[in-house]
C-alpha cells in the first residue's frame, strides 16, 4: 500500500505498442507481423524465428491517451508529460523515451523506442508513468499505466505464460529459508519481479510426478490433479500478494497495481464480483482487507477460494479425474 504526499492523477490511462519494426545491419526497417505483437497479451514476441531474419535494432511505436483532466489548466498538476521506461533487469538495461502530443488538447501522444539486440537478454518490461510538476516540485510521478507491455527476445510466440517461474529444488539441502519448509511439497515466492513456484525434489516421488511426459492412466490423472491444486495455491498467493500492494489516492480509493499484480486483480475479481466492474470489485476488496466492510475479510476468502480455482481449472481438472478412476475401476473388475 503507497500513500502519496501530493495529488495524483486518478482515471485510465490507456496505451499500447501500435507496431514494431526489425532492423538488419545494412537494411532498411521491416514491419514486425501482427502475430508477433499481442495487445491481449501485451507482448512483443521478437525471438528466434525461421520467418524473421536475425535483427540488431528494434523498433516500438507507442501510443497513449490521458484523462481530460490531466491537461486541465485549473487543476494542480503543471508540466504534464509521459514518459515510457524499458527496464531488462538481467542485463540492467534502462531506455527511456517521452512521448510527444500529437492533439490540440496534448492528451494523445506518441513515441518510437530504439531498442538494441545486444542490451536484451531475456525479456524485458515497459511501463509508462505521466510526470507533473505539483506543488512547485517538478518531475512528480502523479500516474503509472496500470497495464504493462513485456518485449521478449527469446521466444516467437507473445504469451505471458512464462511470468510464472517454476523451479525445481531439494528443500532439505537448499537454502537455509527453504530448509523450514522441507516437509511441504512447493511453495510460492511472490517477492520478486514474478511469481516463482519452487517445489521440493525432497518430497519423495513428487519431481519424478510432476517432470513426466507420460506415464500409465494412474499416474496421468494423479498429475493433473496435483498441478490443479499447485496452480490454485498459486493463484491464491499471488492475489494476496497483488492486494497487498495498492496504490492508494488522498480520498482513499484503490488503484490497481502494475506489473503481474494488476494482471492477477484484473483475472480474479470477475469471478469474485461477477455482478460489478473491476474498479467497484477492487474497492470492495479493499475495504475488506481494511475492515471498513460488513462483510469482512474472512467472507472474502471463500470469494478468493472460488476465483483461484476456477483461474486453476481445479474444478475440470477433478471431474475429468473422477470420470478417468471410475473408468480405471471398471478396467480392473473386468
Amino acid at each position: 500500500m503507497k500513500v502519496y504526499p501530493y495529488r495524483r492523477l486518478t482515471g485510465n490511462v490507456s496505451w499500447r505498442v501500435d507496431k514494431a519494426q526489425l532492423k538488419v545491419e545494412g537494411e532498411p526497417w521491416e514491419d514486425v507481423e501482427s502475430k508477433y505483437v499481442s495487445t491481449v497479451e501485451r507482448v512483443v514476441a521478437l525471438g528466434p524465428d525461421e520467418d524473421r531474419p536475425d535483427w540488431t535494432q528494434a523498433r516500438l511505436h507507442l501510443s497513449a491517451v490521458l484523462p481530460a483532466k490531466a491537461m486541465d489548466p485549473t487543476g494542480p498538476w503543471q508540466d504534464v508529460e509521459v514518459v515510457a521506461v524499458l527496464t531488462e533487469r538481467a542485463t540492467n538495461t534502462r531506455t527511456a523515451v517521452e512521448l510527444s502530443p500529437v492533439s490540440d488538447d496534448g492528451r494523445t501522444r506518441t513515441a518510437e523506442l530504439h531498442v538494441h539486440r545486444c542490451d536484451l537478454l531475456d525479456r524485458a518490461s515497459l511501463a509508462l508513468h505521466v510526470v507533473a510538476t505539483v506543488d512547485g516540485v517538478a518531475g512528480r510521478v502523479i500516474a503509472t499505466a496500470d497495464a504493462e507491455w513485456f518485449v521478449d527476445v527469446i521466444e516467437a510466440t507473445p504469451s505471458l505464460a512464462r511470468e510464472l517461474d517454476v523451479k525445481m529444488v531439494g528443500f532439505a539441502s537448499g537454502a537455509g529459508r527453504l530448509q523450514r519448509f522441507k516437509e511441504a511439497p512447493w511453495v510460492v515466492d511472490t517477492t520478486g519481479r514474478i511469481p516463482v513456484v519452487r517445489v521440493n525434489t525432497d518430497f519423495d516421488g513428487l519431481g519424478d510426478l510432476i517432470g513426466a511426459d507420460g506415464g500409465n492412466g494412474a499416474e496421468k490423472t494423479v498429475r493433473e490433479v496435483l498441478l490443479a491444486q499447485m496452480c490454485s495455491e498459486v493463484w491464491t498467493a499471488v492475489f494476496h500478494s497483488a492486494v497487498g500492494d495498492l496504490e492508494i489516492e488522498d480520498d482513499g480509493t484503490p488503484l490497481f497495481p502494475h506489473g503481474w499484480q494488476g494482471d492477477v486483480l484484473r483475472e480474479m475479481l470477475p469471478d469474485m464480483y461477477p455482478d460489478r466492474e473491476p474498479e467497484d470489485a477492487l474497492r470492495e476488496v479493499h475495504a475488506a482487507r481494511t475492515g471498513a466492510s460488513a462483510t469482512g475479510w474472512g467472507e472474502l476468502q471463500s470469494r478468493i477460494h472460488f476465483a483461484a480455482s476456477r483461474r486453476a481449472g481445479v474444478p475440470r481438472a477433478l471431474s475429468t479425474t473422477i470420470r478417468d478412476l471410475e473408468r480405471l475401476t471398471q478396467g480392473d473388475d473386468a
